[in-house]
């Protein structure tokens, strides 16, 4: 049995993930801003889940929501950064202040979680740390590029922690998500106040009012959670996830474009150096 802290657990991917760890014996950390919006999932068992109130943006509550995990359970074996939330503008846009809220609770949330449970991991040299990023982090889709930002940066802090902790028993897996039937799109999801007529043929498109993928997205969140169950359980832990077959055909076709790309350029690229026999030793 092990011990699950799981952020953003009142929709979506982190409510499935936190019913499914339940169902497979482990202790789970169930948190979310409201507390009342997971009492649902620990009421059904109370010897082994604890709600707890978590705005990861909060530092008070980042510190007091993992002294109560490790007070109850004792360690903390699993860290899910999932609290999280889409934002949709054009760059020029946006709110400034709409882009640092983003940026507190996607990033800098997930890195004060991780901050809090690395001493007690690293003193018992295990422990597992999962960053739910997206597969926007590397689609850049137009009129997603801060929430595009904000995922790719949590996927550069994750492989540099993955190779910072490996050698502590710590892994650390980023997951990029396809289009799940959450929440996501619908309730969470926010948007640029103000649009400008220029860019309604790009970043326009993907505005709320325009959506038409909400509902009917082909990822099933019950099973992603198995998946991430698994992957952590797993003798070798991967550093890098994608869940839902949308995701997998999208990585694909992103790396052949972009390796397309390079070798376009290749010779170019490659030009910048300084003659061999001008190397410094």
């Amino acid at each position: 049995m092990s011990t699950w802290l799981i952020t953003g657990c009142s929709t979506g991917l982190g409510r499935a993930l936190a019913t499914a760890v339940l169902a497979h014996g482990h202790n789970a950390v169930v948190t979310a801003r409201d507390v009342t919006s997971v009492s649902d999932i620990t009421d059904t068992a109370p010897e082994s889940a604890l709600a707890l109130a978590l705005d990861v943006t909060d530092p008070a509550q980042v510190a007091a929501a993992v002294a109560e995990a490790e007070r109850r359970f004792g360690t903390i074996d699993v860290l899910v950064n999932n609290a999280g939330y889409g934002y949709r503008s054009a760059i020029e846009e946006a709110e400034p202040e709409d882009v640092q809220r983003l940026f507190d609770t996607n990033v800098f949330g997930a890195v004060a979680m991780i901050r809090a449970v690395l001493p007690g991991m690293r003193e018992r040299r295990s422990g597992a740390i999962v960053n739910i990023s997206s597969i926007g982090a590397r689609l850049m889709p137009p009129g997603s590029g801060y929430y595009a930002a904000t995922k790719a940066a949590l996927e550069g802090l994750s492989g540099s922690l993955a190779k910072e902790l490996a050698p502590l028993g710590i892994s650390v897996t980023a997951v990029e998500p396809g289009g799940f039937r959450t929440d996501f799109a619908g309730r969470s999801l926010t948007q640029s106040a103000t649009p400008i007529p220029d860019y309604a043929e790009t970043a326009g498109k993907r505005r709320k009012e325009n959506d038409t993928v909400h509902g009917t997205q082909p990822g099933n969140p019950g099973l992603a959670a198995e998946a991430i169950i698994t992957v952590v359980e797993a003798p070798n832990t991967p550093t890098f996830l994608l869940l839902g077959s949308d995701a997998v055909a999208a990585y694909d076709e992103t790396a052949r474009a972009q390796q397309a790309e390079v070798d376009v350029w290749r010779d170019l690229s490659a030009s910048t150096d300084y003659p061999p026999e001008d190397a410094q030793e």
